[in-house]
């Protein structure tokens, strides 16, 4: 077999895979990153989404904010209440089961109504919690 047929060793460590390959991740694999005293989450990174598990602790608040990322946010477990818009003055809570699609620019926030377990999905990943400078989350913990 000449070289040329042969692939190199790969450089990339088990955690991140070759730019081709699929990876396999347990959440229960994952350690937890808190966010604030209240809000902790983990999370898995493709090149153009990023899914996250958010756990949040009843009376967590996560501050009015927008972003540029679509996000999706399924509920595993708990109730989240959102209030959207530039005045939030639109309001529904999303409890186990349920889904709520935010469009990219739409401000929004959200408060724990019990222990919740949710998971977000982004599109295009968050630039912002990948290098550390959400720091919207410290302006309300509830």
């Amino acid at each position: 077999m000449s070289s040329e047929n042969q692939n190199p060793p790969s450089s990339t460590s088990p955690s991140v895979p070759a730019p081709d390959a699929a990876r396999h991740v347990r959440w229960d694999d994952l350690p937890w990153e808190p966010v604030t005293e209240t809000i902790r989450r983990r999370i898995v990174t493709g090149d153009d989404m990023m899914i996250a598990h958010v756990f949040l602790d009843r009376g967590a608040v996560v501050p009015k904010h927008s972003h540029h990322n679509e996000q999706i946010t399924y509920i595993v477990s708990g109730a989240l209440h959102f209030r959207l818009g530039e005045k939030l003055d639109r309001e529904v809570t999303v409890r186990a089961g349920e889904v709520l699609h935010i469009p990219a620019h739409l401000p929004h926030e959200a408060r724990a109504l019990e222990d919740t377990l949710d998971v977000d999905i982004f599109s295009p990943p968050r630039a912002d919690w990948l290098d550390g400078s959400d720091s919207y989350f410290q302006e309300a913990d509830g």
